[in-house]
């Protein structure tokens, strides 16, 4: 989640009179940071302040790194092996030709799309003068997160394929002369804003010296925004209607075992148009980057929460479970299990599959043990009448935290007010569940970046005042995706034993790193772990600038692999089924980065060895 958006969201919802939980802001979480204050003051102006901040299925276990079938399994005559040398940690204040992407020696980062770059055909792209809306509709959005890669037929998916791309919030230095009000805005500006988040697909390709380039007018290449109509489907639908204009906070996203694009919307808040009703914003969104299948549509079977990413588990009979992480400073981690079996001959037949199942939110117990539970209208007190406790994890012992009553008449009522639901059914709140992973093994994790203002702990969040986050991993009973008990325990705690605070060390084994968010097991089963945290002196000088690490599953040994520009956020993680190549995301760099002539920009890199050998090797 970029920083951002939790400006954007305070806001708004204070504009409601809803009272911010201490702690659900990122200035709270990361309070000592001057640097994030001192950028949002001066470059989005004060009246911005508080707006803009593969081939075959796996058996028993599943992987949500197996694909559609379209694409070619990684090759055993390459070695897979971690050799890499880590990178020494990097610093904004170090020397201006660190504001730059940063890999090992034998790599090179090359960048490949940038925010305003053109995507539909015909289009010019921004090249250093604002534009109309016409325009900025058809080139990319800002703010890269999440992305997936998917083949296409009859291409080689080590040289070419689709990347699908979301856009969290706005790259506004290239869309407007000073700040953007939408109380105040103009309808083109609104467009234009509007246009600005969604997703890109775009078709890349790899030239023969190995460097890889959109594959510009490609007739796969298309442009989902906060102007485009999507369709509604599942049990909310009678509540939410037929249609909604826009899609919009589109952190991280997942993919389907039948090659489908799940964008996920991390705000319930339509801030940037709140002319639309606010119970159209908060879902996963299936997008075809084919064009063939579905047309694009929120999938409120999957509930109404803050999203960040989804990640998937199969078994031999074709079930498929989806786990999905609450951005929220506390949030909760769900699972949702489609009602029927997906048909991996018949890819048109999954076509609504999202939109029947059962949603359940997770208990992590102090005894290492775990419950689905399941969030279903009269079961598990989701009833009328019932009583929702609040964030009390973020007040004091002893303390009371607002608590309301909420009516679920209906299973409606439990998905448009999902967080509530889960609530009161007695899932466990947790330090702001990030991105989660499945590994071929069917270990699934999940990133919980931090939650600064935590006063009550538990054995799966046991810090108070938890500043850099943890990892938390489990396994399903029998490794079944249908399963409604699990077993966990903690991968790590993050920190740096430099820190004074006993609660701040944590117990990284190797490179230290603070706030991991993205985090993605290849198919070869390494985990590699993207980091957001705060980008102030007293942050990076303990654990330099935002980077991406590989983590031994086995050891809890970390290694620094890239590191990003100055004011970065790392996010998004692709490759291409050989693993020679990998795209990845820098989003809200603050410096000069990727050109000195133009504003920063959020761009995809493409990370890759001199030699042609897998990433990582």
């Amino acid at each position: 989640m970029s920083y951002l958006t939790d400006e954007f969201r305070a806001k708004k919802r204070a504009e409601q009179g809803v009272v911010t939980v201490e702690g659900q802001m990122l200035e709270d979480i990361v309070a000592a940071n001057p640097s994030r204050r001192t950028m949002l003051k001066s470059g989005f102006g004060l009246s911005m302040l508080s707006v803009f901040g593969v081939t075959s299925l796996a058996a028993c276990g599943g992987s949500d790194d197996n694909d559609n079938g379209t694409s070619t399994p990684t090759s055993p005559a390459l070695n897979y092996g971690v050799t890499f040398t880590p990178i020494a940690k990097v610093t904004d204040r170090a020397a201006p030709a660190f504001d730059a992407v940063i890999v090992p020696n034998g790599y090179v980062a090359e960048v490949i799309f940038s925010a305003g770059d053109p995507v539909v055909a015909g289009s010019t792209g921004y090249k250093g003068a604002f534009q109309t809306s016409a325009e900025t509709e058809r080139q990319s959005g800002g703010q890269h997160d999440g992305m997936h890669f998917y083949a296409i037929p009859n291409v080689d998916p080590q040289k070419g394929g689709l990347l699908a791309i979301n856009h969290e919030a706005l790259d506004t230095a290239i869309l407007f002369a000073g700040s953007y009000n939408a109380a105040t805005a103009t309808a083109e500006q609104k467009k234009i804003a509007l246009s600005n988040v969604g997703v890109s697909v775009i078709e890349v390709q790899r030239a023969d010296d190995g460097k890889w380039s959109v594959k510009q007018n490609s007739t796969y290449n298309k442009r989902y925004t906060g102007n485009t109509v999507y369709q509604v489907g599942g049990p909310a639908k009678s509540v939410v209607g037929n249609t909604v204009v826009g899609t919009l906070n589109n952190c991280s996203s997942g993919h389907t075992p039948w090659g489908t694009y799940l964008t996920c919307e991390e705000s319930t808040d339509n801030y940037l148009d709140p002319t639309q009703p606010e119970v159209g914003y908060g879902w996963v969104v299936e997008i075809d980057p084919l064009g063939t299948l579905v047309q694009p549509t929120k999938r409120t079977a999957m509930g109404r929460f803050d999203h960040e990413n989804t990640a998937y588990m199969t078994n031999s009979a074709n079930r498929v479970a989806f786990y999905m992480g609450d951005d929220g400073t506390p949030g909760c981690i769900y699972k949702f299990i489609p009602s029927k079996a997906f048909d991996p001959a018949n890819r048109a037949a999954n076509a609504n599959l999202l939109d029947e199942g059962t949603l359940y939110v997770a208990r992590f117990n102090g005894d290492g043990s775990g419950n689905w539970v399941e969030l279903t209208q009269g079961k598990n007190g989701l009833v009328v009448g019932a009583t929702d406790p609040g964030n009390f994890t973020q007040v004091a012992v002893g303390a009371v935290a607002p608590s309301t009553v909420v009516n679920f008449n209906t299973q409606a009522d439990v998905l448009v007010n999902t967080k509530s639901a889960a609530r009161v059914a007695g899932g466990t709140l947790m330090d702001r569940p990030e991105w989660i992973t499945v590994g071929q093994d069917g270990t699934v994790l999940c990133t919980l970046t931090n939650n600064g203002s935590r006063k009550r702990v538990d054995a799966a969040n046991p810090r108070v005042d938890n500043a850099h986050g943890h990892i938390v991993r489990w396994k399903e009973a029998g490794n079944s995706p249908l399963a409604t008990t699990f077993t966990w325990d903690l991968l790590l705690q993050a920190g740096d034993p430099s820190i004074a605070a006993t609660n701040l060390k944590g117990n990284i084994v190797g490179n230290t790193f603070s706030s991991p968010d993205g985090i993605r097991i290849d198919p070869q089963g390494r985990l590699w772990v993207q980091t957001d945290s705060g980008t102030g002196a007293n942050i990076t000088d303990t654990f330099g600038n935002n980077s991406m690490y590989y983590i031994d599953q086995k050891t809890g040994e970390s290694k620094r692999f890239l590191a990003g520009p100055t004011g970065c956020e790392i996010t998004g993680i692709a490759y291409t089924p050989d693993l020679t190549t990998f795209f990845i995301n820098i989003q809200h760099p603050t410096g000069k980065w990727p050109s000195a002539n133009l504003p920063a920009r959020s761009s995809t890199v493409v990370v890759r060895r001199t030699d042609g050998k897998p990433v990582g090797a």
